[in-house]
């Protein structure tokens, strides 16, 4: 398309573009493909463009480009496109990113395990964040750094070149065949990382994957400035002014629901706060604790990206080891982790462990205080010496209110740090931001957590602060609430359908602060052999999320979303958030997760319409 025709496009479908575009971090998954994420949506999208319609209608009927906005979202492909074709690439060989050092990280991340070596070739000054020595010595990479007038003056190099360049003009490359990768750094909004040349194009799953579990695409709200930009339109008004006020706010807030006064870390997405936390981790045991085995204790059917994100940590370096926590279903957590940490005592390795409670997607609670007992006990080395106590990193995505971290709480005496994915509970849908807050026993720590979390330029930005400002001092209420329709729901379930299994938490829990708003769902199956049941199972799952989402299209979802603020949300784990996870450990059941706000009798209804259709 010619460049004036299709900078007029865009300026139209700006004015015309759904609201949702902007403001959802979770879309519909009756109109998403994953295996054809961003591609469908794109060509379709070019379809349109093609025919200049740029109607309302149309645009909304347009489907969902990736299932989160931390991995992508309507705007930022539009954005990629754009700048693909007004630089004769194809989209795919663009994204973008709101890290400014993320994009070189996910280049340096190839290419230690392709063992070939890097050039960051660079204009001006890298960004502030970029930390050479770190990189080096933490993270493994291996690179030469050199310094250019321009893009132009680069010239052959053996290995990966990577260009790093402030723009001002977000479409303005000049591409160059010496050069492998374009990193275009644009101020506040982020980066844009170009693929150049065929030969580059097997970096690019790479190149996403990081942007799924380290980090989060170019924000809506950036991207949208970046395409007004690009337009010549003026960007819209994001607040700042109160930027201060914000932050102060949020930590305030952040302390409030975690019963501690340490001071906690705020940043882009969940996985970017747990990312920075893994790599503070690592970096605090290679520098107290030289030539120590690392062990990275994960529940292998645990959330996908969590499971995902510590598997690669560690394919990283020789020094750490995944070690698998069965916590779910037979198994016990308490128990599971007396018997790895006793293990792990003898062979002296360092060890961190990552837990979620309740866990997902069985909503299991421990016993606290035996959790409290096997995590506090002290254990001896093969060799008779004191062995290092365990960090304990616990995802508090589903109960962010229940004080664990407090001076009188149960886990003050061990090393803990709690995190949570914002775009949970705290923001109620509106931002991914997640945060991370320690005991004062694990406050050391935290110094090492912060500077990864500004390596990986991944800190929350002022728009999600402000949001996270407005909605967090409604959460314990909106918590509260949610879990009142889910009893409700869980009850009614019970009654109509007892040969259902429910995984939910107990009253006697919910009195001790658990009181989640999701449970999983075990449908009662029928057949002659185990496979048959499996079978008759996953179709009855499929049909019941179908029947909701289709009679009450404006609540029920299909959908991996949690703590949102209005409606009734849908999934299997099997299928969306244990994507990564290994066959064997995966739950084909139906997990329901409902807000504050939602028709509770009406659901009632529609799920008694799917009972008597069984």
């Amino acid at each position: 398309m010619e460049r004036n025709k299709m900078l007029e496009y865009i300026e139209n479908v700006l004015e015309n573009m759904p609201i949702d575009w902007l403001n959802l971090t979770t879309h519909r998954l009756d109109i998403y493909n994953e295996e054809l994420a961003k591609v469908q949506f794109l060509d379709q999208f070019e379809t349109l463009a093609k025919e200049n319609s740029f109607n309302a209608a149309a645009l909304l009927n347009l489907p969902t480009a990736y299932d989160y906005i931390r991995l992508g979202h309507p705007l930022s492909c539009v954005l990629e496109w754009v700048i693909g074709n007004l630089n004769n690439l194809a989209p795919e060989q663009v994204i973008s990113f709101l890290s400014k050092t993320t994009p070189i990280l996910s280049i340096l991340r190839t290419n230690l395990l392709k063992n070939r070596n890097t050039l960051i070739a660079y204009t001006g000054e890298l960004p502030s964040s970029f930390n050479e020595e770190v990189l080096r010595t933490v993270y493994g990479y291996t690179f030469e750094l050199k310094q250019f007038k321009n893009a132009s003056a680069v010239d052959v190099f053996d290995g990966s070149t990577v260009f790093v360049s402030k723009q001002e003009e977000i479409a303005a490359v000049d591409l160059n065949p010496n050069i492998d990768f374009y990193v275009n750094l644009h101020g506040d909004l982020g980066s844009v990382l170009l693929v150049n040349g065929e030969k580059n194009t097997t970096y690019i799953s790479d190149i996403q994957h990081v942007r799924r579990r380290e980090t989060v695409a170019m924000t809506p709200a950036n991207c949208l400035a970046a395409l007004q930009s690009l337009v010549n339109q003026p960007t819209s008004d994001i607040q700042k002014s109160d930027a201060a006020e914000n932050n102060a706010a949020v930590l305030d807030l952040i302390r409030e629901v975690s019963g501690t006064n340490t001071t906690p870390l705020v940043a882009s997405s969940g996985l970017s706060i747990q990312y920075a936390i893994m790599m503070g981790l690592v970096d605090h045991a290679m520098e107290n604790h030289k030539g120590k085995a690392i062990k990275i204790v994960v529940p292998p059917n645990c959330y996908g990206g969590t499971n995902d994100q510590a598997r690669r940590v560690a394919a990283c370096s020789d020094a750490i080891e995944i070690v698998d926590l069965p916590v779910d279903g037979d198994n016990d957590m308490v128990k599971s982790i007396g018997i790895v940490l006793d293990k792990l005592a003898k062979e002296d390795a360092i060890p961190f462990i990552i837990a979620e409670i309740p866990t997902n997607p069985r909503v299991e609670v421990p016993d606290v205080h035996k959790l409290r007992a096997v995590l506090s006990a002290k254990r001896k080395t093969a060799s008779g010496s004191e062995a290092v106590d365990p960090v304990f990193i616990l995802d508090q995505t589903f109960c962010p209110n229940v004080h664990f971290l407090g001076d009188a709480d149960i886990l003050s005496s061990i090393r803990t740090i709690s995190f949570a994915s914002g775009s949970k509970f705290p923001s109620g849908g509106k931002c991914t931001a997640g945060y991370c807050i320690a005991n004062k026993i694990a406050e050391p720590l935290m110094d090492k957590i912060a500077l990864h979390l500004s390596l990986c330029d991944n800190e929350a930005t002022d728009l999600q602060m402000e949001i996270l400002a407005k909605q967090m001092p409604s959460m314990i209420q909106r918590i509260h609430d949610a879990y009142v329709n889910t009893l409700d729901f869980v009850n009614y379930i019970k009654k109509t359908l007892p040969a259902a299994k429910i995984n939910f938490v107990s009253e006697e829990l919910a009195d001790e602060g658990f009181t989640p708003s999701v449970f999983s769902l075990d449908l009662p199956t029928k057949g002659d052999s185990p496979e048959e049941r499996e079978t008759y199972k996953r179709e009855m799952n499929h049909r019941l999320i179908n029947l909701m989402i289709t009679e009450i299209p404006n609540e029920s979802k299909y959908c991996v979303s949690y703590g949102q603020l209005n409606g009734c949300y849908w999934t299997i784990p099997a299928t969306s958030t244990q994507g990564t996870t290994k066959e064997d450990d995966k739950d084909y059941i139906a997990r329901v997760s409902l807000s504050p706000n939602m028709d509770v009798e009406l659901h009632k209804k529609v799920f008694l319409k799917f009972v008597e259709s069984m």
